[in-house]
């Protein structure tokens, strides 16, 4: 998929989980493709997968390829979830238990304790997004302080958040976001609690997610891939016939066949608005 005019190039259906000599065969496929119109691959962005990094070496040499920055992101912020969802029935775990009926004088306390707890745990669930939204407004900064108040480690996680969301900004170069990503790693080695939520920060996924900083033309995800499979994922839930590796295939030449007549058909619908015009 060309990720700048999100239209399809190539594309092949498996019907079995893909291997690298599959990726390996797609790939010189695609080579073979661009040496006959005189073209040349300058750069490649691909999901965290590891099918791709060994056949791309073998068909195309050293070309910068970038890691998805949403599916890096979306790693790291499922951890900071679940970090949160730890303290959340580890305070449910903490409340009193109280018989039947009204508390009675002796164990009013608890019952006031077992309130507090309850609203406590109902604040880290309504307010769990703003411990990975990317921008917080003033009042839903306010929110945040008020909700992690006593639990210093769910604060140091969202700053650690912001930490991780400024690496990823186009005004850096990649050599100031690495020594960034290496500082920020020796801080998160300190806190032996928050070092095992943010295991995904170690990954070394995270330092070719930070390549398209040095190329203006490479994009930090693969939106135009994934925008496709969203679209023939959906249609394979309205449209039962296509499931089999036959009719899938028929469907993305479809696609493609009507994707390169798009700008003739856009001029003919635009001629006919005009010529209809009063």
């Amino acid at each position: 998929m060309d990720n700048r005019t999100f239209k399809r190039i190539l594309y092949e259906v498996l019907d079995h989980a893909p291997t690298h000599e599959d990726i390996r065969a797609f790939f010189q496929r695609f080579k073979r493709m661009l040496d006959g119109r005189g073209l040349k691959l300058v750069g490649v962005t691909t999901d965290g997968s590891p099918l791709y990094p060994a056949p791309l070496a073998d068909v195309f040499g050293p070309v910068p390829h970038q890691i998805c920055e949403f599916h890096v992101l979306k790693e790291l912020t499922a951890a900071v979830l679940h970090a949160v969802a730890k303290v959340r029935k580890s305070l449910a775990a903490a409340m009193p238990v109280l018989g039947r009926g009204r508390p009675s004088k002796a164990t009013q306390r608890a019952a006031r304790r077992r309130r507090r707890l309850g609203q406590r745990i109902g604040d880290l669930f309504d307010h769990r997004h703003l411990f990975v939204q990317h921008h917080l407004t003033p009042a839903q900064s306010k929110a945040l302080r008020r909700v992690t108040r006593g639990l210093p480690h769910l604060r140091a996680l969202r700053q650690i958040m912001d930490e991780t969301y400024r690496l990823f900004d186009r005004r850096c170069r990649s050599e100031t976001a690495l020594a960034k990503l290496a500082k920020l790693r020796r801080r998160v080695r300190r806190f032996k609690k928050i070092g095992r939520t943010l295991t995904k920060l170690f990954a070394p996924n995270l330092e070719k997610a930070l390549t398209f900083l040095d190329d203006k033309l490479l994009p930090s995800t693969s939106n135009a891939v994934e925008r496709g499979n969203r679209r023939h994922r959906k249609m394979q839930k309205s449209v039962y016939r296509v499931r089999s590796h036959e009719l899938i295939t028929q469907r993305i030449a479809l696609d493609m066949q009507r994707d390169a007549r798009a700008e003739g058909r856009h001029q003919t619908t635009a001629a006919l608005h005009l010529a209809r015009a009063p």
